[in-house]
């Protein structure tokens, strides 16, 4: 009877030993838009994509400063009863409206596909997946989730978030 006992706990003990045994799921989430904005901050394909930004923002600014300017005129022109001058500057501002909407879509076109090169650049990935890959095997992870796919991470805890771990390890790789 003490060695069945004794072979019950034993195996109660074993079973529960392995159950321990058995490796918990840890998952990492990164967001690898900060980690490329961090990591390529510095290049020169960055900063002209900035300055083509800047550039355009302030043609944008002006086209809108000068629409602002017509438009004063044309009250101007209303106050003091003026009608060729209210549909001339009506025409012109029709004209111009139209033309800093169609030039805004063209840039804002013009700068998406811009930066689409630069985020989907292969030397960059391929570094980037090493890295992470190289992290998640340190810290043990066994699944690690990108935030740019948010509609499928519905929530996380910031301490399973290892994007400054990638933006480190690949400053060390430079």
């Amino acid at each position: 009877m003490k060695k069945q006992i004794f072979a019950c706990a034993f195996f109660f003990i074993a079973s529960v030993c392995s159950l321990c045994a058995e490796q918990i799921t840890k998952f990492a989430v990164v967001d690898t838009s900060v980690v490329y904005q961090t990591y390529f901050r510095e290049s020169t394909s960055v900063r002209a994509y900035e300055t083509q930004k800047a550039e355009f923002q302030a043609e944008i600014n002006n086209l809108t400063a000068e629409l602002k300017a017509l438009q004063l005129r044309k009250i101007d022109a209303q106050k003091s009863n003026d009608q060729i001058a209210m549909q001339r500057l009506d025409a012109e501002i029709t004209q111009k409206s139209a033309y800093l909407t169609e030039y805004a879509r063209a840039k804002n076109i013009k700068l998406d596909d811009m930066k689409k090169r630069l985020q989907f650049a292969d030397d960059f990935y391929s570094r980037l997946y090493t890295v992470i890959g190289r992290i998640a095997e340190s810290e043990g992870y066994s699944l690690v989730l990108s935030l740019q796919q948010a509609e499928s991470v519905l929530w996380y805890s910031t301490s399973v978030d290892i994007t400054n771990l990638v933006i480190e390890e690949l400053s060390r790789d430079r």
